[in-house]
């Protein structure tokens, strides 16, 4: 995205931030108790502002990000982890706040496989061929049926997830790309739930122009009923 004025998360679209679109889904859930938001520090005051113009009720801290994503999640687990007074049965649901099409359902369907399962990566089905490169210099295609895509959110009892952040701390590991990622490295069996295709990451214009076709379609469905 080749925003200059504004990082992505902020750029608007019908007079709302698309963070604003993000929190919206996760404030209106029935499962979710509060919201930590990890911000990049100088644009804190302008995210106050919105959330107060736009009623987002269930933040209830907003911290700084770090110098790394993996660093930014911390910062916000820590501070998830103060707000529930380190309950072990908390869970922790790890989202983009540049990921706004995702569904109640897929939420429901995160909270639901920690409950069972212990943890959850939100997935797509694969539609292309991925070719993975050998350190001997071959190539592997896996096939299509047995390849599913990373998305968000990843979500964990907090407990795992912020012990699993302090070893790598331990470890002078801040290169993990994601958090099942990290937890997988560490030998947690990594299980999945299959969201939205929708549900996109908006890092390139053409994302951006996704996502403003995604909110027409959902606003034609509610006045149109199609």
């Amino acid at each position: 995205m080749h925003t200059k004025s504004r990082p992505k998360q902020f750029l608007e679209y019908n007079g709302k931030p698309i963070i604003i679109y993000t929190l919206e889904l996760f404030d209106n859930h029935p499962m979710i108790d509060g919201i930590v938001v990890v911000c990049i520090e100088s644009w804190i005051p302008f995210l106050e502002k919105m959330l107060k113009k736009f009623e987002i009720n269930k933040v209830v801290r907003i911290v700084k990000g770090g110098t790394t994503g993996q660093e930014s999640i911390y910062h916000g687990l820590v501070a998830a982890n103060q707000i529930s007074d380190g309950n072990e049965d908390t869970i922790v649901l790890i989202h983009d706040g540049v990921r706004p099409l995702i569904t109640e359902e897929t939420i429901t369907d995160n909270i639901n496989t920690v409950r069972d399962k212990g943890n959850c990566i939100t997935c797509i089905p694969a539609t292309e061929t991925f070719i993975v490169k050998q350190e001997d210099g071959g190539l592997e295609i896996p096939t299509r049926a047995n390849s599913l895509i990373a998305r968000a959110p990843q979500s964990f009892f907090l407990i795992d997830i912020i012990t699993a952040h302090r070893r790598a701390i331990d470890e002078g590991r801040n290169d993990f790309i994601d958090s099942c990622t990290m937890m997988s490295y560490y030998g947690y069996k990594m299980n999945t739930v299959i969201g939205p295709m929708e549900n996109i990451k908006i890092t390139t214009p053409t994302d951006y122009f996704i996502f403003k076709a995604m909110v027409e379609v959902h606003e034609n469905q509610q006045i149109f009923g199609f």
